[in-house]
């Protein structure tokens, strides 16, 4: 990832997606009071971030 490698892009790509969909999820649970799933879904959000920023 570090160093640009071709496949770093699509990896980071495909973790965003899978962290914005966990992030949704546990999002749904937090609104039941969850809070260690409103931790988990602030986390996925951070994540997603992340991903991204190194995707693009």
């Amino acid at each position: 990832m570090s160093i640009g490698g071709e496949h770093a892009s699509h990896l980071c790509a495909e973790c965003a997606e899978i962290c914005r969909a966990c992030a949704e999820e546990c999002e749904k649970h937090a609104a039941m009071g969850m809070d260690h799933c409103k931790e988990c879904a602030e986390a996925c959000r951070k994540c997603t971030e992340a991903c991204e920023a190194i995707a693009s």
